[in-house]
């Protein structure tokens, strides 16, 4: 919960965190969807195949896909137990070690999120709404670094891509997460193969674009979410936001409950909202475009008036 992405130094990187090959229940080979992704000017993505038995717990080495203008991090959709209504546990971690140790039978959600994370991982909890993860279901994976606020596949498919309300619920707790945006594509339309990729990303502030330096800007919050819009820059002074982004429609800071604060207009880049009714509590930004696409900032406190 901060501005890391705003005021530490280096460029954005755009990149998709989840997404399926053959190695799990994607369509296409593992070089094939890093071709297309770099194809359609992305600087990284984590190919996050399903870590099950079925599928021989795979971790994709992608790292012949790299080159010198796009990179990959390792990691896998992780997978155990069952929540409330019989689904298994569904967890992104990014950054895993290609020989890290299958799931046991006995690990319940929480323990393997842990586990993901003591091993370098940058751990995400993932499309909440389309499998109808339960709010005190998702407080247990205490050691998750971020929520998917959107998830395109599963908007494309189901409807059911969001999970903003989550991040909501789960703040109001006194959690400390960010949003990300992912595909998770599968490429599995063959007439329409962009169906369900390209659809959802995070921009990552790094000096390079490395596997590590992607992976700490990950963990230190030094990014956001987006459909489309971009966030140049925010700065909090005092109880005052200001706000540069891509032409927008609407700007929006959204906190616990109903409280919001809105500037509705046409072909906003700057924003100034007065925070004063968010003070000593957490807010979060949405930006929507003329096309109804969104994009979403980490939360962030807002100091006490007093």
């Amino acid at each position: 919960m901060s501005f890391a992405a705003f005021t530490r130094p280096g460029r954005f990187h755009r990149g998709n965190l989840h997404t399926h090959s053959n190695l799990s229940d994607g369509r296409l080979e593992p070089g094939e969807v890093c071709r297309r992704y770099a194809a359609m000017g992305y600087d990284f993505i984590c190919l996050s195949d399903h870590f099950l038995p079925e599928y021989g717990f795979p971790i994709s080495d992608t790292r012949p896909f790299r080159t010198n203008r796009f990179t990959t991090l390792l990691g896998a959709e992780v997978h155990t137990g069952a929540i409330s209504h019989g689904d298994p546990w569904h967890i992104l971690a990014v950054g895993l070690p290609l020989d890290f140790t299958p799931t046991a039978a006995s690990e319940t959600g929480p323990e393997l999120a842990e586990r993901c994370a003591a091993a370098g991982a940058f751990v995400a909890i993932v499309h909440p709404e389309w499998y109808g993860l339960r709010e005190e279901e998702a407080a247990t994976i205490t050691s998750a670094h971020a929520i998917e606020v959107y998830n395109h596949t599963s908007a494309q498919n189901t409807a059911r891509g969001g999970g903003a309300y989550m991040l909501d619920a789960l703040l109001c707790r006194g959690m400390s997460l960010n949003a990300i945006a992912t595909d998770d594509a599968h490429f599995l339309v063959a007439d329409a193969e962009d169906f369900d990729s390209f659809g959802g990303w995070v921009m990552v502030k790094a000096e390079a674009n490395e596997p590590d330096a992607l992976l700490d800007a990950l963990k230190s919050g030094a990014f956001y979410a987006s459909q489309g819009p971009e966030i140049h820059d925010m700065r909090l002074e005092g109880t005052t936001l200001d706000v540069q982004c891509s032409a927008a429609v609407a700007v929006i800071a959204l906190g616990r409950g109903s409280r919001s604060v809105e500037m509705i207009g046409p072909a906003q880049t700057a924003a100034h909202l007065d925070l004063t009714r968010f003070a000593g509590d957490w807010c979060r930004l949405v930006i929507i475009d003329r096309a109804g696409k969104l994009a979403w900032s980490n939360p962030f406190q807002v100091a006490d008036a007093s």
